[in-house]
């Protein structure tokens, strides 16, 4: 009945998606194994992509050729630049989406991809030959050949959900949890631990009251995701969303469940994201907040129903819906469904190896919440490298890393794979040491050339990537070469709370002032106008950034080059760790479980101090 496979991947989640699409792209034959051929790639929680350091991914995704973006673009129904009071290297993209839209999208891509296979089932176990992944094993008894095998279960593995007093089995809501993986990697000496995130109450949005609540409309200007001239929905299209709150009183309701709540009573095992909280934590966490911010966002264009964003809940239903009723526009709140928190299994990421390939199994990949993370864009963006190095691994071919001065996703990976989590991770532009760097807007300059080699990016996007680099050039040089009279530009000066000049200045130099942006400069200056006329708006903004920000990204630079000096110092296979008593316990138990295989991987770790990182160059011969 099956053919043998390059790759199986288990779920079509977010990772499962962008993992198979990927590996399809390079030219392995893939099969898309899921439990619902009808929710592939469902926005299981929020309507939306993005957000602080989020988006950044969702842009290095699509440099990689991977499909986030492109499909955001296409069901997003409003767009917001976030961060933009503050640098660049903060500035973080974000869409809201029609649901419905979203999953129809990226099932059309992966069904317009000939080497893409599909098969609605459960996967309960992997098949194994010499301590490699060769296949799985259905939930309908078939045995299903392939050369690697991705993992991508997200919230299924034994899954449990909770209302208040009351639980049961399920990876989301009306669906079925997956049995038979955790037990069999377990059994083959494996870690595995519980997590556990939420979801809010589903409301009908005709019984509010908007008029109650503070309006929050999309930019006027959308930039997107995609580096692709992708058309978007105009601006004057946006659908709204709102911003509303909660108060003493809603408090005081949601704590008369907390006696049924299964976060307070033990029900709940496993740990939940600390910085995605739910009401009822927030409230126990933050007694002296009297209230807590709540965005309403529309979940499409085409239905009633919205999502509660910040009230996410596992409180008994009664409880939820008298509470809800309390907030600003929501009187007369009809319910379409409860919150609800979800338990499931995961596998400490320290047991992969940077390629996310398992350190005990070998073909055998794992990517998004079965790692510990959280979020779609964490989970695409694991998809994406775990279908990469699973084709390059069945090829022969070296795996592909990416390093912390080069993307967000490898800030990720490696603090996944060298530092673990016990909590649901969830990426942060402090988590980056090289933001400055790895900024939204640069990610096509970053990342294409490399998918590119890969195969992945298109000719299309090599030449748009290359179009774009010869116009900053081109656009630096004459900004370093033009310069302004001072009866030309210093009225401008004056408005923009800038000192005037005394003489002639490069237009480069004026640039540097803090408040001054070159639209200050080409507003004043018909030649400086004219000549940006040829160029894209992208260009112009990159230009100015890389003008301003030049100390720093140099500075930040410099430092990525020191550190990747280290991860030139590779570290021997089955380095005898124990044998070296210099260094701290802590260090040589991390050492022995991560084994890393260059000396700046070794340095990152958590526990390992720099002394330790001497020692150990000192006993590799450096």
């Amino acid at each position: 009945m099956f053919d043998q496979y390059d790759i199986i991947v288990a779920g079509a989640g977010h990772a499962g998606c962008e993992a198979a699409s990927v590996a399809a792209k390079m030219g392995s034959r893939v099969l898309l194994i899921t439990m619902n051929l009808q929710t592939i790639a469902q926005m299981s929680c929020n309507p939306a992509m993005g957000g602080i350091a989020k988006g950044q991914i969702v842009r290095e995704i699509d440099a990689m050729g991977g499909y986030s973006g492109i499909v955001s673009d296409k069901s997003m129904i409003q767009f917001r630049m976030l961060n933009k009071s503050k640098g660049p290297a903060m500035w973080s993209p974000r869409t809201q989406n029609d649901r419905m839209l979203f999953s129809t999208l990226w099932r059309e891509v992966l069904e317009e991809n000939p080497n893409v296979d599909f098969y609605q089932d459960m996967v309960n176990s992997i098949l194994i030959e010499n301590n490699k992944a060769c296949g799985v094993i259905t939930n309908m008894g078939h045995k299903i050949k392939a050369k690697a095998v991705i993992i991508t279960s997200g919230t299924f593995l034994n899954g449990v959900i909770h209302i208040g007093d009351k639980n049961f089995n399920g990876g989301r809501v009306a669906e079925k949890a997956s049995h038979g993986i955790t037990e069999q990697l377990v059994s083959l000496g494996f870690e595995s631990s519980r997590l556990k995130t939420g979801t809010p109450p589903r409301i009908d949005g005709r019984s509010l009251d908007y008029a109650k609540m503070e309006i929050q409309q999309g930019d006027t200007e959308i930039s997107g995701f995609s580096f692709l001239p992708i058309k978007k929905i105009a601006p004057e299209k946006q659908k709204c969303c709102h911003i509303t709150y909660t108060s003493d009183h809603t408090h005081e309701i949601l704590k008369k469940g907390f006696d049924r709540s299964p976060m307070f009573t033990g029900k709940i095992e496993g740990t939940g994201p600390r910085y995605c909280p739910s009401i009822e934590d927030k409230i126990n966490r933050f007694a002296d907040k009297n209230r807590h911010q709540l965005f309403i966002e529309p979940e499409g264009w085409n239905t009633v129903e919205i999502y509660v964003n910040g009230f996410s809940t596992s409180l008994p239903e009664d409880i939820q819906y008298e509470a809800i009723r309390t907030i600003d526009g929501f009187k007369n709140a009809k319910l379409f469904r409860p919150g609800y928190a979800i338990e499931y299994d995961f596998f400490p990421p320290t047991q992969l190896v940077l390629s996310l390939e398992t350190k005990f199994i070998q073909n055998l990949f794992f990517a998004g919440q079965i790692n510990g993370t959280t979020g779609y864009e964490e989970a695409a963006c694991q998809g994406l490298m775990a279908g990469i190095n699973a084709h390059l691994k069945i090829k022969d071919e070296a795996p592909f890393i990416l390093k912390r001065d080069e993307a967000y996703i490898g800030v990720l990976i490696d603090d996944l794979v060298n530092k673990g989590t016990k909590e649901p991770y969830r990426m942060f532009t402090s988590r980056a040491e090289f933001r400055t760097l790895l900024r939204q807007d640069n990610a096509d300059l970053r990342l294409t050339e490399i998918s590119y080699k890969l195969g992945l990016a298109q000719d299309n996007r090599m030449k748009m990537a290359e179009r774009k680099k010869t116009e900053i050039s081109e656009i630096l040089n004459l900004l370093n070469t033009s310069s302004a009279e001072p009866e030309e530009i210093n009225q401008a000066l004056v408005n923009n709370d800038s000192a005037p000049l005394a003489e002639k200045q490069k237009l480069s130099k004026l640039l540097l002032r803090p408040n001054i942006g070159l639209e200050d400069l080409s507003n004043e200056l018909p030649e400086l106008a004219n000549a940006l006329l040829q160029y894209g708006k992208q260009s112009c903004e990159q230009a100015e950034i890389q003008l301003k920000y030049e100390r720093y990204i140099e500075k930040e630079k410099e430092l990525a080059n020191r550190m990747n000096k280290l991860e030139e110092m590779m570290i021997p296979k089955d380095f005898q760790y124990k044998n070296i008593l210099a260094l701290s316990n802590e260090a040589r138990q991390k050492f022995e479980q991560i084994q890393p295989r260059t000396l700046g991987q070794a340095s990152r770790i958590s526990g390992v101090s720099p002394s330790d990182v001497h020692i150990l160059l000192i006993y590799m011969g450096r």
